[in-house]
């Protein structure tokens, strides 16, 4: 588990205007590197103070608190430019663990973006909400297995991925036409080892597969650097034992899929520093990974979470030992090169987590867990980053807050 404050050295730093009580960047020469100083800002008080959007409403990002106390999702209004707006808050009538659950996709959008699922850390359990633009109404409250972390959405099927070392494994849930969810009988598989922490669980394209990453596992197992692979049946269950698969690199942390079979994974070389790298696989349709690209270093540090854009070009990932974004780009092959380590740059204290990215990958969205802010950019056509606004408030600073998506 990462720990709730990092101290690394000294970041960039860049030109900062105030507005209200929220912090907005401004960066300084080539778009290619934004670089913002997110470090001192304090939680704002109340909802009264936001960065306002630009333009008319057309879509919303959410950002999980995940604060032990009562876990929230704070609510956000994307305008037609891309900048957000933070409105409000709502209670998952569940409880977070306080320090960052260390996982991509502890919250979840789905069925064309109009439920929403939140993992409940510390309470063992699983919100739904109804999503009405950046309105939440509360479905419903599901016991979700020992220490929920991550989940994963394919048609009807969403399964979680439990983390504790009491019981770690994956659980699955029918989803109906309302979104709530049922048990799925039967369902929970151990992962292949029993000390392992896993990182992420993420459906296939086609959701005949399931894969969990390791972050670490039992190195007396071959391969020493795991990813799980589970064949989904028929009836939504997966077999009882999945395919243990090597990982290129060292502790592979999440996963994105560019298409039905080749497959980006994230190493933070257990943040060595300037270590991180990706590897592309491409996925067999009975699990197996063959590389195409491995251990493709970015020069950054303890690199975690990722997202690939819509049209498979451009992939980016979330530095949080160095406070940045790098960005990598597909050829055809799947191979993969390293575009910009620095694409974008929040400073050496911002502490980057989970991202997301909206409106046909033109806008891409980042939780700054070290500084309590959500950040906006727009994505170029040639993959590069500039930035939009930078909206705080509502998101505990330095306190584990996890789990961000927006469309």
């Amino acid at each position: 588990m990462k720990s709730r404050v990092r101290k690394l050295g000294v970041g960039a730093l860049s030109v900062m205007t105030l507005v209200g009580a929220s912090t907005v960047a401004h960066v300084q020469g080539s778009s290619a590197q934004v670089q913002w100083l997110a470090a001192g800002v304090q939680e704002s008080a109340t909802d009264a103070s936001v960065v306002p959007g630009r333009g008319p409403h057309r879509g919303a990002a959410f950002a999980m608190t995940n604060r032990s106390t009562g876990n929230e999702i704070i609510t956000y209004r994307r305008a037609a430019d891309g900048t957000l707006t933070r409105v409000g808050r709502v209670s998952t009538r569940g409880t977070g663990i306080g320090v960052d659950l260390d996982t991509q996709g502890g919250l979840r959008l789905a069925r064309h973006h109009r439920f929403l699922y939140a993992a409940n850390a510390g309470s063992d359990n699983i919100s739904v909400f109804a999503v009405d633009g950046t309105r939440l109404t509360f479905l419903q409250k599901i016991y979700a297995g020992d220490q929920p972390l991550s989940i994963t959405v394919h048609g009807n099927l969403l399964y979680v991925l439990d983390g504790s070392v009491a019981g770690n494994g994956i659980r699955g849930f029918a989803v109906a036409r309302d979104g709530t969810l049922s048990h799925l009988g039967h369902s929970f598989r151990e992962l292949s080892s029993p000390i392992a922490v896993p990182g992420q669980v993420k459906f296939s394209p086609d959701g005949r597969l399931l894969l969990v990453t390791h972050k670490t596992t039992n190195v007396l197992l071959p391969p020493k650097n795991a990813i799980d692979v589970f064949r989904v049946r028929d009836d939504g269950t997966t077999r009882p034992l999945p395919r243990r698969e090597a990982s290129h690199g060292l502790r592979p942390f999440s996963l994105d899929f560019r298409n039905n079979r080749e497959l980006l994974v994230v190493e933070s070389f257990n943040a060595a520093p300037n270590a991180s790298a990706v590897s592309s696989y491409r996925v067999r349709s009975k699990g197996s990974l063959d590389v195409i690209s491995g251990s493709i270093r970015n020069r950054q540090t303890d690199a975690c979470w990722v997202v690939i854009t819509k049209d498979d070009r451009y992939a980016y990932v979330a530095n949080f030992g160095s406070g940045t974004i790098s960005s990598y780009k597909f050829n055809s092959a799947g191979e993969v090169r390293l575009l910009d380590a620095k694409a974008a740059s929040f400073g050496i204290n911002s502490q980057p987590v989970d991202l997301n990215l909206a409106a046909k990958s033109r806008y891409l969205y980042l939780l700054l867990r070290g500084t309590g802010g959500v950040a906006a950019l727009k994505v170029h056509d040639d993959g590069s980053l500039s930035r939009l606004n930078l909206v705080t408030g509502g998101v505990p600073v330095a306190d584990g807050a996890s789990g961000m998506v927006a469309y």
